[in-house]
């Protein structure tokens, strides 16, 4: 039923493993290339003033939901989507759980985009973050800066951020 490769440890694994979201978006066209399911994760230390989704902050805030949940609901609209976009909040708060789904919705050949406060380099550090990292195909990096806010970027909010393309994490373009 949730493509290739889903083996009978996979699954279980998928259904025990919470994500804290602060919503979904199941058919979103601003939140990177092509049609998305965007996901919208709890929890952000960023505080950016001027941020977009500030009711993301609190990690206590939003709802849970698991993986194998919001498996079923890219799959059941799968061949309609180009991609899945991780938001919030700040994914990276969260990696494990992420990289797990991110991993799935590549087997379903579904590019995987990012959003963070911490710039790529800063992700590096953090060896938490290494394996999600490993499966984002584009990454939106930087904290929002209100004094650098820009309507005319592509997927970004300020001038201060980049998009950065991903090959199993080594950048292979920046915009």
């Amino acid at each position: 039923m949730f493509g290739t490769g889903a083996s009978l440890v996979y699954i279980p694994l998928m259904a025990i493993t919470t994500l804290r979201i602060a919503g979904i978006v199941p058919e979103s066209i601003v939140d990177g290339p092509g049609f998305r399911f965007a996901v919208f994760t709890q929890g952000c230390p960023h505080h950016c003033p001027g941020c977009h989704n500030p009711q993301t902050h609190d990690p206590a805030g939003g709802r849970s939901i698991s993986l194998l949940d919001l498996m079923r609901q890219i799959w059941q609209i799968r061949t309609h989507l180009d991609g899945v976009t991780f938001s919030g909040g700040d994914p990276f708060c969260q990696p494990f759980p992420l990289y797990h789904l991110a991993r799935w919705c590549h087997r379903l050949g579904l590019h995987v985009m990012a959003y963070s406060g911490w710039t790529f380099e800063q992700l590096q550090e953090k060896p938490e973050c290494h394996d999600l990292l490993n499966e984002i195909d584009a990454l939106v990096d930087g904290r929002f800066v209100l004094a650098k806010k820009s309507l005319d970027l592509r997927f970004r909010g300020s001038s201060n951020q980049r998009l950065i393309h991903l090959d199993h994490g080594t950048i292979t373009a920046i915009e």
